[in-house]
């Protein structure tokens, strides 16, 4: 008798603390019966984690809403049904379910063309972001946003929660000449808004093209906080894309995506726990885990790891490395933990220097991901984080209160 109380007691309270607290915009557009889009023939774009919290996708949600109609769909990198791995090109094809056509913004266009647009009064936007800058879908956000504006067509962002949470902000905010679809915008690496509050800031703050601002209304979740967790939010986690399977794969996305660039360490891709691990061939897994745990870096630990990739960098190959482990995530200097590996790496075998080992063009994307050649430069005269950390977050202060003003939650 006393088993089965404990049990039930149990079972209560994994029910009680894994319950839905937030309603996505998705949610909450559905309880309003669609009233920003009656009438309306409606553009969506979206994809995998475009769903309610009954795993129903917002496509056809809006599909078999009876007051407004679904007329496209427009999909970011990896499409709207997520059947295209990083990088791939999507093309133009008509969605098998729901017989409408399926425009690419991940192939010879990454912005909507007025072609594609042709039949739409409000273009919608529904897809879970990581909180990082260099995720495409804001850049895919940003431009479609743009394309409103010129367009005369109002656009409907669908909030979502930040899996980072809404007090992180790191990196420095994108150089002009260091714009491309990887750091579309001026903000820092880990920019600490939601979708909806990003839409407002580049809106508001004209950073769109040309300062256009198009017809913007968010659609806000109902109890999120930025305080949050991901997995305090109760919501189901959709992997946004194949290498963000979990909802904390985001919280490693930062602490390993820029180095990963260069594509000579193995960073997890390919492996079992993408972005949680630096590893190379030539490095002494004991000898680096000691020296990274040494630096007492706050709310980081690091264990040597051993593995073979089945693809990606060093596919098939025995690596050596470290594997990140949170001890207090809010603690912990997501961005620069890379660059931590990288001085302790080149503190224990200089001759492996990665921006030597790497392609040119690596070296480029290494920059465009950072937000500027500054940081590799400076970094590279010392091998050192202390030369880099005051620059790394010299933009923050006066970021995170322009973006004050755009907070939602």
């Amino acid at each position: 008798m006393r088993r089965t109380v404990f049990f039930a007691i149990l079972i209560f309270s994994y029910t009680l603390i894994h319950a839905q607290k937030v309603k996505t915009g998705i949610e909450v557009l559905q309880k309003s019966n669609f009233n920003s889009l009656n009438s309306k023939r409606v553009g969506l774009i979206t994809n995998p984690t475009g769903v309610n919290s009954e795993l129903k996708s917002t496509v056809d949600i809006l599909f078999e809403a009876s007051n407004i109609e679904l007329v496209a769909l427009y999909g970011p990198e990896h499409g709207v049904r997520g059947d295209y791995s990083a990088g791939d090109k999507v093309e133009f094809f008509t969605d098998p379910k729901t017989k409408l056509p399926v425009y690419s913004l991940y192939g010879k266009n990454k912005k909507p063309s007025a072609e594609m647009l042709k039949d739409v009064d409000v273009l919608v936007y529904d897809i879970q972001d990581i909180g990082s800058r260099s995720y495409t879908y804001i850049s895919t956000l940003g431009l479609a946003m743009e394309a409103a504006a010129e367009n005369n067509i109002k656009m409907v962002v669908l909030d979502r929660p930040n899996p980072l949470g809404g007090l992180k902000m790191e990196g420095v905010i994108t150089e002009p000449d260091f714009i491309s679809f990887v750091s579309q915008f001026p903000i820092p690496y880990v920019h600490g808004l939601t979708v909806g509050e990003l839409a407002e800031l580049l809106n508001g703050e004209k950073l769109l093209k040309d300062g256009v601002q198009c017809d913007l209304e968010v659609i806000k979740m109902d109890g999120w906080q930025r305080t949050m967790t991901f997995e305090e939010t109760g919501l189901p986690w959709i992997p946004s894309s194949p290498h963000i399977p979990h909802a904390h794969s985001s919280y490693f996305y930062p602490v390993s995506g820029i180095l990963g660039e260069l594509y000579v360490y193995n960073i997890g891709v390919g492996y079992t726990l993408p972005f949680q691990l630096f590893a190379a061939e030539w490095i002494d897994a004991d000898s680096l885990a000691n020296n990274l745990n040494a630096l007492k870096i706050e709310g980081i630990l690091f264990r040597p790891v051993h593995f073979k990739p089945y693809y990606s960098v060093s596919k098939g190959k025995m690596v050596h490395g470290v594997q990140v482990h949170f001890t207090d995530y809010m603690k912990a200097p997501l961005s620069l933990i890379q660059f931590y590996i990288l001085q302790e790496a080149y503190a224990l075998w200089p001759k492996h220097n990665v921006f030597e080992l790497c392609s040119e063009s690596r070296i480029s994307m290494f920059d465009k991901v950072s937000g500027s050649d500054k940081v590799r430069k400076e970094f590279t005269k010392n091998w050192q984080v202390a030369d880099i950390e005051k620059m790394w977050y010299k933009d923050i202060p006066q970021f995170r209160k322009i973006a004050g003003k755009y907070f939602i939650y």
